[in-house]
């Protein structure tokens, strides 16, 4: 990223892991925080209308919880508002998954073990798995994705404490 010595650096913000801060630091991208409430809710969002969404919404967006019912659906209620405001174009729904892979704090899912052995480093021990948080490991399932590059992989496991 270019920056003139005298222009500062985006505001970080709680939710935002440092291994996405350079494309979601200044919440231009949508962190992987945003995106597991997204899976939650039910409603997908894409990068257009996440940029059409004032920063004041994004940064709501970022800080609402979704940890109970009620709190879900008052996100959802929020987030749909905020696409019909700003977006330009209809909400659009996904199958939310009752039980995602990543959910499962027992089990390392085989796409986050396939991955990492395609690509020359050790998965997480089921240890290790067990011991990430619920965002943690929906962040690993999310760089696994067949089709995309997930070069935030590797640096998401040294994060995460996973890889030296």
């Amino acid at each position: 990223m270019n920056r003139t010595l005298n222009s500062s650096p985006p505001a970080r913000y709680d939710g935002v892991f440092d291994f996405e801060y350079d494309f979601g630091g200044d919440l231009r991208c949508i962190p992987m925080s945003v995106r597991q409430k997204l899976d939650a809710t039910g409603i997908k969002l894409t990068l257009k209308q996440w940029n059409r969404i004032p920063e004041d919404g994004r940064r709501a967006l970022l800080a609402g919880d979704c940890d109970t019912a009620l709190r879900l659906d008052a996100y959802r209620r929020q987030l749909e508002r905020l696409i019909a405001a700003h977006a330009g174009s209809p909400v659009e729904h996904a199958e939310v998954d009752p039980a995602p892979p990543w959910a499962d704090a027992t089990r390392v899912p085989e796409r986050v073990s396939h991955w990492a052995m395609s690509i020359g480093v050790t998965p997480p021990t089921a240890a290790q798995w067990a011991a990430l948080s619920s965002l943690q490991r929906f962040a690993l399932f999310k760089l696994t994705r067949p089709g995309h590059k997930n070069e935030n992989f590797v640096p998401a496991m040294r994060e995460f404490g996973v890889l030296p």
